[in-house]
């Protein structure tokens, strides 16, 4: 029991400083719009270990990579939604990682957190209007979705591959 819940500590600490590292790494595309790849390792730890482990860890990686190199004002929305985030993954993806539930998960993350909660929030930070806001992330959307899901994709092959799935049970 004991070697079980080490592993899973140590799991999830790589997965939180993995997710802070790519935290550092963004395309912008515009003041409301940038490109990151943070949300795979918070994918990883909530196929993992579940939908509280994956909410927690969303929630500590959006505040560790606030006071690692903070860029403008800390505002919790954004925590709010790294946390939902990790509960989506770890709910759709614990059980079943098929194409089409992996398909599901990222459309459901896509329309809660990117066009719907996000653009909330920068509403709230620069006062633009949400419908702006709104159709400049649909833009995004469009072009990222099917290059999230495919990295999603390798994530989970890659965490159940023969050749890990085994250490981690």
């Amino acid at each position: 029991m004991q070697r079980k819940a080490i592993l899973r500590l140590t799991i999830s600490a790589m997965l939180l400083a993995l997710s802070v590292i790519f935290g550092f790494f963004k395309i912008p595309l515009s003041q409301v719009s940038e490109i990151r790849l943070q949300f795979l390792p918070v994918a990883a730890e909530g196929m993992l270990f579940g939908p509280l482990y994956g909410g927690i860890l969303g929630g500590l990686s959006d505040i560790l990579c606030y006071i690692v190199r903070p860029t403008g004002a800390f505002f919790p929305g954004f925590t709010v939604s790294a946390i939902i985030q990790g509960v989506i993954y770890g709910l759709m993806l614990r059980k079943n990682q098929g194409i089409g539930r992996i398909i599901a998960t990222q459309a459901l993350d896509t329309v809660i957190i990117s066009l719907i909660l996000n653009p909330i929030w920068l509403m709230m930070l620069y006062g633009n209007s949400f419908v702006v806001i709104f159709m400049e992330r649909i833009i995004k959307v469009l072009i990222m979705f099917p290059i999230n899901t495919a990295l999603l994709t390798v994530v989970v092959k890659l965490i159940y591959s023969p050749a890990i799935k085994p250490h981690l049970t």
